[in-house]
């Protein structure tokens, strides 16, 4: 056993990450769900970008995005992805490596409902990734998709979950003198009971 306690206590990460984002909430300015996303591409070569975290369930986390992009293309190619989320006004943060598949089924759809009129049709409209002659362009495309889609788009086909079962999560406070407490959660694989040890800063 570790010398949890306070903002650490528990056994499940699950909870544990859902308390902090529920603390984040209160204390952010904006957006504090943010998380920035790494993958890789064939190459090997990195690639980090903020997307929203949409879903802690008990088992993993949940993200929306189009399946054309470029990090969809590397989730689906590695099958692997690793975030940080970083809360400055808490002075806390959360970090996760693991496995990824889609998530492209009614929670997707529900989800998908749920947004705003502007960002059903701005999914239609952004072939995400790919050059842009203009602002102008993009703008225009979605007048078009207003007309063709209406007030109650459909989820497009190419756009939809993903879902992280983390192999790894880390939760990190700021400490004074930079004696921060780090706590690991690590498991071989998904079906495996999580080890947990506390990290030197």
């Amino acid at each position: 056993m570790t010398d949890r306690s306070g903002i650490f206590a528990g056994e499940d990460p699950f909870v544990l990450a859902r308390d902090w984002l529920a603390q984040a909430s209160e204390t952010e300015v904006n957006d504090p769900n943010a998380m920035a996303l790494s993958t890789v591409d064939a190459q090997g070569l990195p690639n980090a970008r903020v997307v929203l975290l949409k879903d802690i369930e008990d088992g993993a986390f949940v993200f929306y995005t189009n399946y054309t992009s470029a990090k969809a293309a590397e989730l689906d190619s590695a099958g692997k992805a690793a975030f940080v989320i970083h809360w400055k006004s808490l002075r806390r943060q959360i970090r996760a490596r693991g496995l990824i598949t889609r998530e492209d089924g009614i929670q997707a759809d529900e989800y998908y409902a749920s947004r705003s009129l502007k960002s059903r049709q701005g999914a239609w409209a952004s072939d995400q990734s790919t050059p842009l002659e203009s602002r102008a362009t993009l703008e225009r495309a979605l007048e078009k998709a207003a007309v063709l889609h209406g007030d109650d788009p459909a989820r497009p086909p190419f756009w939809g979950g993903y879902r992280m079962v983390p192999l790894e999560i880390e939760f990190w406070a700021d400490g004074d003198a930079r004696l921060h407490d780090r706590f690991q959660w690590r498991r071989a694989d998904a079906a495996a009971q999580w080890e947990i040890a506390r990290l030197n800063p």
